[in-house]
């Protein structure tokens, strides 16, 4: 093996995320597949959880040339069961969703293993736990079965796993194939996340929080024991951001060995005339949706301001957004109407009939629909966060308000029954985004956003909030980011910035709202993931020089 390249031949990485879209690690590695697999073509290798039985995983094409000879052989001679195809996104890289089911009958012995090796007590697991460890554990079988056969043993190989839930597929591979190099990235420390989701306050006690401890009064000792044990044992461990850097090195007393940024693919974004012809679309079907339910016409001229992400009603500050949109509405300085929507998903029951049917018979309402704030009902409705602080804060939507706030509850994958398109089809048609974030390492949604074009707020606890700043002042939301300080304490001031940002901009002209969305593209380019890949490869020289210290 040739020791002094500083590139893997053959990269592995795995997540709970690939072809299954659960969250913004989805975006991290799908959108960043195209520029790797330029590098490494198809010696670039995803593997995620065959969740699907006998439906096909969206975004998975099957192909059956790809390793063909291998998948015979994972049939006929291995415990492996495994489908072997491409992800459908841009760069289509090969992909092997494994079924972990089978493994669950050596959870024991495993954990067991995990614990005699590197010390992970997995004796309060409980949720997600099992599932998520014997799927990394498959991913370690499914690395070792693929590096056998094709006699990888004197190629570079690198296995890249993402969070927690991939922690002892990294430990396994160290164990079994040190000649491996192994690298681990947490996107979020799962104390942290706790920390910040149990209302505590995570950034003015931070130098005083120990993470062993907080995992006990939190109920979390398993996770984080594997996280910090993972952190501690791979050849690389990497995070998304200098503020989740910071935090890595206090709760799981390892800094990291570099920050990886999170960039973005500019091909998910339509151009020239494509891109005025989605925008309108998107403008035509959210404003159909708006007047159907609220039961009146609204101006086509209308602003419209949307929220999104996880349904973290604190962390992601979607109690934040509804308040600063309650000031806006209440401030009597709003000279045009606004439409504001919060894409969070929730509990769903069902897509609305009544509005189902009034959009597809194209029925013009003439007042408000019962409960006018959602797009669909949810499971114990009474009991949800959102729609208990619209009614406490006195919204009402109706025809005389400026400002209409609705909540669309669902996936937006394009078959909701409501929208039934595609988030990045609806986020083309705003005017602004709002993302107070209180718990956010890196965030996606408003570096998604400037991507389209659409000017946006975040914050400063926010990773992407931090970059902006090294780029613009982050103080005028004409720049095309505002960027708000945030602090554990400091929630209406919050929600006053957020406001002053929305009148500022819903009261600019159309050419000026031209020139920040022109702004909006500039700053998104320079987080394009040709710009952030090197961070990457950085990470691979650290993890293949450090394999080759080990294995010497």
């Amino acid at each position: 093996m040739d020791n002094t390249t500083t590139t893997p031949e053959y990269l592995f990485e795995s997540s709970w995320e690939i072809c299954n879209k659960v969250g913004g690690i989805y975006t991290v590695l799908s959108t960043k597949a195209h520029t790797l697999q330029q590098s490494f073509k198809d010696k670039l290798i995803f593997i995620g959880p065959d969740v699907w039985d006998n439906t096909n995983a969206p975004d998975f094409i099957e192909d059956d040339v790809l390793f063909a000879d291998w998948k015979t052989y994972t049939k006929t001679t291995e415990n492996l069961k495994v489908k072997v195809g491409r992800w459908n996104v841009p760069g289509t890289p090969p992909v092997i969703l494994v079924d972990f089911k089978p493994f669950f009958k050596e959870r024991d012995a495993f954990f067991y293993l995990m614990w005699e090796s590197f010390r992970v007590d997995s004796i309060h697991a409980y949720g997600d736990y099992d599932e998520s460890c014997i799927f990394a554990y498959a991913v370690g079988k499914v690395i070792e079965s693929f590096y056998h056969f094709y006699k990888l043993e004197d190629k570079k190989v690198a296995a890249l796993f993402n969070e927690w839930m991939l922690g002892m597929g990294a430990l396994y591979i160290q164990k079994q194939l040190p000649a491996i190099a192994t690298l681990f990235t947490t996107h979020a420390t799962s104390i942290g996340r706790s920390i910040a989701g149990n209302n505590k306050a995570l950034y003015a006690y931070m130098d005083g929080y120990n993470g062993d401890q907080m995992a006990g009064e939190l109920n979390m000792e398993a996770k984080h024991s594997l996280e910090k044990q993972t952190a501690l044992h791979v050849d690389c461990f990497t995070t998304v951001s200098d503020i989740t850097a910071r935090e890595c090195k206090q709760l799981l007393d390892k800094a990291p060995d570099i920050v990886t940024p999170n960039g973005f693919e500019p091909n998910f974004v339509p151009t020239g005339k494509e891109y005025d012809k989605k925008r309108t679309a998107a403008r035509r079907d959210l404003l159909n949706v708006a007047e159907k339910l609220l039961g009146c016409p609204i101006s086509p001229d209308a602003f419209l301001v949307s929220t999104s992400g996880r349904y973290e009603y604190r962390n992601k500050g979607i109690d934040v957004f509804i308040e600063a949109m309650n000031r806006v509405r209440t401030s009597g300085r709003l000279q045009r109407e606004v439409v504001a929507f919060i894409m969070v998903p929730a509990w769903v029951r069902d897509a609305r009939a009544d509005l189902k049917e009034v959009i597809d018979k194209n029925i013009r309402t003439t007042s408000p629909m019962q409960m006018p704030f959602v797009t669909h009902w949810l499971n114990l409705m009474e009991q949800d966060k959102v729609l208990n602080y619209i009614s406490h804060s006195g919204f009402t939507n109706l025809a005389a308000d400026k400002l209409k706030i609705i909540f669309v509850p669902c996936y937006l994958d394009g078959r909701d029954g409501i929208f039934n398109k595609p988030y990045y089809d609806l986020l083309i048609g705003m005017d602004a985004t709002v993302y107070p974030s209180y718990y956010e390492p890196w965030g996606y949604t408003p570096l998604e956003s400037i991507a389209f074009g659409i000017p946006t707020i975040t914050t400063d606890l926010a990773g992407f909030g931090l970059w902006a700043k090294k780029h613009v002042t982050g103080n005028n939301i004409s720049e095309g980011v505002a960027v708000v300080n945030r602090d554990d304490f400091n929630y209406f001031e919050v929600a006053d910035a957020i406001t002053s940002s929305i009148l500022t901009l819903a009261g600019k002209d159309k050419k000026e709202a031209e020139e920040i969305r022109k702004r909006s593209f500039c700053l998104a380019a320079k987080a394009e993931w040709s710009k952030f890949i090197v961070y990457y490869e950085e990470a691979f020289r650290i993890a293949l020089e450090h394999a080759n210290k080990r294995n010497n």
